[in-house]
């Protein structure tokens, strides 16, 4: 058996002190039906609604004002993904809303966006923090746009905020699998380079979570012997798409597509546990590869892949871990991974659902959130780090 790697995979999962804390609903649309309730219909005032789908639905004109006539009222915050994921349904092609009124929990949203040509991307995470009032300050969420963005850097900025108790987990988005772009938005449509930060302030609130993969390492461990930044050049000092090409073989027509099932597992002397990246582009001409975080030098940096069998565990896994501390009945769960695990599920995505419903319960209500990377904390810690 090859080590196992901690991914991507991560397991957000809100719950109560007192048996209700909210109300929650959904509704879907496709490009070709309109907004279908698949929850008990509720009236909520001032909800937070989070509104994940695709890119080619969510750039159209009329989808901002048909959220706002349904939730006037609501904080709308919008991100491309691909593939929603409820209790009930998995979709592509697809946009899913989910409502939530607190009971006794109060958030406030902050944004920024990696366009400005001011700001870097430490001081973009370190600024958009320390926005927050720290009282009762208890957990904050990030949506953000998944193609300009160095996330490992963006996380770093904002663990530097001196809130070392501060529960920050982050989602980048995803546009599927064609690589054109992302954006996500709040109060308004889509827009490129945001980065959205919502902080919960409540003295009842909880949130478990958990971080599990499932990828095992195969053929040859490299050494990164030339990267800069999210860039990395060489492999063994050979170019590093080359050797990418030699593990894809017939797949690599399908390239930047066919990166996604085998990302690289790295480890350096910062890092305790090895870290995912998968490979966002490529670049033909200099044979380079772009990562969602940066590779260090001497990095260790052997292949993963895995299965059906190994990703559906692990995803029982991470629900079971982040249910251990619960005392209440669960609620809500949102669950982030990146595309690979569902380009290697395909026809059988469902089977990964079915085990997670297992441990949570049929009555929790689903949430998925298909990224270019997460950033949540390994278990026992509260840094986070960036997974992709």
């Amino acid at each position: 058996m090859g080590r196992e790697y901690h991914q991507k995979r991560n397991c957000l999962l809100f719950y109560p002190i007192k048996k209700i804390v909210m109300k929650i609903i959904q509704l879907q649309k496709s490009a070709t039906t309109t907004w279908k309730y698949i929850s008990k219909r509720h009236v909520l005032v001032t909800p937070l609604v989070l509104i994940f789908g695709d890119r080619l639905l969510q750039e159209d004109k009329t989808i901002y004002n048909e959220v706002k006539d349904l939730f006037p009222s609501g904080e709308l915050i919008f991100g491309f993904t691909c593939a929603n994921i409820t209790k009930k349904y998995v979709r592509d092609n697809c946009i899913t809303i989910t409502a939530i009124k607190f009971e006794k929990t109060t958030f406030k949203v902050k944004k920024s966006n990696v366009l400005r040509e001011e700001l870097d991307r430490f001081k973009i995470g370190k600024d958009i923090i320390t926005q927050f009032q720290k009282e009762k300050l208890k957990y904050v969420f990030i949506v953000s746009e998944g193609s300009f963005i160095i996330g490992s850097e963006l996380i770093k900025g904002m663990n530097d905020t001196g809130k070392d108790d501060l529960l920050i987990t982050r989602g980048l988005c995803k546009d599927n699998t064609r690589y054109k772009k992302t954006a996500s938005s709040y109060n308004e449509a889509s827009k490129q380079g945001e980065v959205i930060a919502i902080g919960f302030y409540s003295d009842s609130l909880e949130v478990p979570f958990s971080v599990y993969g499932g990828w095992t390492p195969f053929g040859q461990e490299r050494i990164v012997t030339t990267s800069k930044g999210n860039i990395l050049f060489e492999l063994d000092n050979k170019p590093a798409l080359n050797l990418h090409k030699k593990y894809l073989k017939k797949k690599t027509k399908e390239l930047p597509g066919a990166t996604l099932l085998y990302p690289l597992s790295i480890k350096n002397k910062d890092n305790q546990q090895a870290l995912v990246r998968s490979i966002l582009n490529i670049n033909k001409e200099n044979n380079t590869m772009i990562l969602a975080g940066d590779i260090l030098e001497n990095s260790k940096a052997p292949q993963i892949m895995t299965n059906v069998n190994q990703i559906a565990n692990t995803s029982k896994k991470a629900a079971t871990q982040a249910l251990l501390h619960r005392k209440t009945k669960l609620e809500l769960a949102i669950l982030m991974s990146c595309i690979g695990r569902k380009l290697v599920l395909d026809l059988r995505i469902e089977e990964e659902i079915d085990k997670i419903l297992a441990v949570v319960g049929e009555e929790t209500t689903l949430c998925r959130f298909y990224s270019n990377g997460e950033i949540v904390p390994f278990q026992e810690e509260i840094s986070g780090l960036l997974y992709n």
